[in-house]
Parts: C-alpha cells; structure tokens; sequence
C-alpha cells in the first residue's frame, strides 16, 4: 500500500457509518438492556472482520426500567407527557408533595440562599456564563439531597420541548434517594412562572431489576504487554437514537479498527479497541475493566465519546504534554484543526483510567453550543450528523492511533496525586465529593 493510499480508503469507507445505522435501528439501548446487548454483539462481529479475539465481557449492573413520570398540582397534571417530562434513570420510584422551590441554575449558592427542606427542587440544566465552572446534573441533584429536598426536577436550558435524561445515583448506591424527572425547557418555566412557591406532587414510576450488560474488546498488532486503548461506550439513553451519544464514538472506533488493520505493520505495541456498557449509569464497565488491568499495562487511551457532533475535533489531554502534541502534530501534517483543551475531564470512560494516572484523551468535538446541546434528548438522532465530518474525523483519528501505537511518542504517567491536585486548582473536586465521585484518600 501507497504511503496515503489508506487516506483514500478511509474517505470513501462506508464500514463505520454503516454501522452507526446499524446502531440506531437498534433502538433502545439503555444499559442493561436486550438493544443494549445487541449493539454490543453486533459492534463485535463489526470488530471481528477487522481484529483478532473479538469477545464480549459480561458483567452484573443495577438494573433500571422506565415507567411514566408525572408532576401534579392540586391533582391536575401539569407535566406529564413523555415530550414534557421523564424520570432520571435510576430515580427511585416514589411520589412525593412539596413546595415547589425553583432554584435557578442550581449553582452552590443557589441552594445555600434557598429553603428546600421538604421541598420539591426547580433547577436549570446550564450554569451561567459568568460562573468559574460546569456543574453537572448529578451535582445539582445532590445539593438538592443534602439541602434536605424530598423531589428534584431537572429543566432543560434547551428550547424545543425536549426534557433531558442523564442518570442519577453513586457507585455505592446506584438508585438514588429522592424522585427525580427531566422536563423541556417550556415546561419548567411555565413550572416556575406558575407554581413557584405552591405545592406540587413528584411521581416516578420504574422498575430496579438485576441485570447484566457488557464490554466489547478485540485485538490488533503485536501481543505485547502494554495495549493502547481506544475506546467508546456502546449504551445510551432509552429516550432517543443515541446517534451523537454515543453510536458515533463505536461506529468509529469500528472504523478505526478497519484502517489500522491495513497498517497493523506500524504498530509497535498492540492495540485494544474496547466499546464500554453500562457508561451512562455511571462509567460502569470502564470503571471493571480500568480495576482489572495494571496502569503500567496501558500506553494511553484513545477515548472517543462525543465525536462527530461538530466539524473539528476537540480532544481534552488532562495535563499530558506528549499527547496533546501528537495531536497537534497531526492537525499540523493533515493542516486540519483540532482543539486541544489541556484540563480533567472526569465525565467519561477514560477517566477510571486517567484518575489512576494512564495518559489518556477524552476526543469529543466542537459544537458551538453550551452544554450537551441535543444530547440526552429525543434528538440525538442520526440526521444531526454528515458522514462527511465522520470520514475527515476518522483520518485523524487513524493517523493519531497509530502515532500514540508506534513508539514514536511515549506519555509518563502521572502520580494520582497530580491529577488530584489538578481537579482542585479548576475547582472540580469539590463537585465530585459532592456526587461521590472523588477517587482519592484526602
């Protein structure tokens, strides 16, 4: 093969995208699930075409079903509708009356000024421009737990009537302690505008089953030890395609299993494509498998988790100076963009691993937008992406594999202690002991 001969074979590849389609007329894969697990066996026969001991690796999860959510007001529903308002996964199933106390974008402060004993908890899925930091969902839902709320509704900064999912609870305790429901953007302000201060009713109806889910792995160049990861997660919400989130980061990492096969010759150390379950309820499967497998084992991970949303590439590199300039080598040769965000990153499956200090990226894109846009929505659906932007960001990709899997670029590890003390100084830490999250002895 011509030295760029595989540029051209990448470019007019139909293998990931196919299988991208493949994913989302699955339908529902939400972990735990029957689409759940045959997106994985099916991103393992994808795999297997490509790669060596293409197998799946089952392991045991809390399990979490879907029933109707509700919120009420004097007995009349006022949010009811699957387009208005769904239950976060992993929501106890309760029913609760509170006063409804809207707390805006539920920063810290927000709460400290608020009297939410009792009460049932309005907050915004955004933080204001002008706050030092993200908060995540789980963050704001326990700040409304230790402030003592018997209810949490979580309102979407997005217009267009699309309540937003995302899961709640903690590795220790997976359902989470009060009743918790997404609700469109309209609909929590029409909340707020008319029911702020009155007591409305919080009704979840699920069900918290046993249950399994999976990781895909598969193999290519030599059998060596040590093992660059790349790596996505196969489950996503129940509430939508999951096409953005994340069918695009497996279909591919399935592509990349394809180019890479044709210079599976460069490659120094072996590569293990990995497809995690169980992500979206906690980094459930990174979590077993970064436990399973010494740091000193991994090179780096190659975690794509967001990509093809956006044109240009963002990668965040967590403090690690070698991979942020690889990446910025190989936007240099393609002379193509990619943004290179050095900060921690702990909201996906690389993260078990970077906590522990493998080097690693979390790829996603840019999008212009704030927050996850049409993610965790009914929208994340396939007509949101260009196969286009799939094939440009698919020769990046393969050029990036095979320069973190050929000896030329060697990341050091870091002490856990430095990425501890990274997570202080960009104000994280604080928000991950609140949704227990924190990883390291304080």
């Amino acid at each position: 093969m011509d030295d760029t001969d595989w540029i051209g074979e990448t470019f007019t590849s139909t293998v990931g995208w196919d299988h991208l389609e493949r994913l989302v007329d699955i339908g529902n894969r939400m972990a735990g699930s029957d689409g759940e697990r045959r997106a994985a066996e099916a991103t393992r026969d994808a795999l297997a075409a490509y790669a060596r001991d293409a197998r799946l690796s089952e392991f045991e999860i809390q399990g979490w079903e879907r029933g109707d959510s509700a919120v009420h007001v004097d007995g009349s529903p006022v949010a009811t509708q699957a387009h208005e308002c769904i239950a976060l996964p992993r929501s106890p199933s309760s029913e609760v009356t509170g006063e409804l106390v809207d707390v805006g974008h539920g920063l810290p402060e927000d709460f400290e000024d608020a009297d939410c004993e009792g009460q049932i908890v309005l907050a915004r899925s955004d933080v204001p421009d002008w706050y030092d930091r993200y908060i995540h969902r789980r963050e704001k839902y326990y700040l409304a737990v230790e402030a003592g709320a018997a209810g949490f509704i979580y309102r979407n900064h997005v217009e267009g009537v699309l309540p937003p999912t995302g899961s709640v609870g903690t590795a220790e305790t997976p359902i989470g302690e009060i009743p918790a429901v997404g609700v469109a953007s309209e609909t929590g302000a029409r909340l707020g505008r008319r029911y702020a201060g009155d007591d409305v009713a919080l009704s979840v109806d699920c069900e918290t089953p046993a249950a399994t889910s999976q990781n895909v792995h598969a193999e290519l160049g030599p059998d060596t030890d040590e093992r660059l990861l790349v790596t996505s997660h196969v489950d996503a919400h129940d509430i939508a395609e999951g096409a953005m989130d994340n069918g695009a980061g497996t279909a591919m990492v399935v592509e990349l299993a394809r180019a890479l096969a044709g210079r599976e010759h460069e490659l120094a150390t072996r590569v293990e494509f990995v497809t995690f379950g169980a992500e979206e309820v906690g980094l459930v499967g990174s979590n077993r498998l970064a436990a399973h497998v010494a740091p000193d084992d991994v090179t780096a991970v190659l975690n794509l988790d967001g990509v093809v949303q956006g044109r240009t590439l963002k990668c965040f590199t967590h403090g690690f100076d070698a991979l942020a300039a690889a990446a910025e080598d190989v936007a240099d040769r393609f002379d193509h963009p990619i943004s290179l965000t050095p900060e921690q990153g702990p909201h996906s499956d690389h993260w078990p691993f970077v906590r522990r200090g493998v080097p690693g990226y979390h790829v996603t894109s840019e999008t212009g937008g704030e927050g996850r846009g049409w993610g965790h929505t009914h929208a994340d659906t396939l007509d949101k992406l260009e196969s286009r932007t799939f094939r440009e960001q698919a020769v990046l990709l393969t050029e990036l594999a095979v320069t973190l899997a050929d000896g030329s670029v060697r990341a050091d590890r870091k002490d856990p202690a430095e990425i501890a003390a990274a997570l202080e100084s960009q104000d994280l830490a604080e928000g991950m002991r609140i949704t227990g999250d924190w990883p390291f002895d304080d």
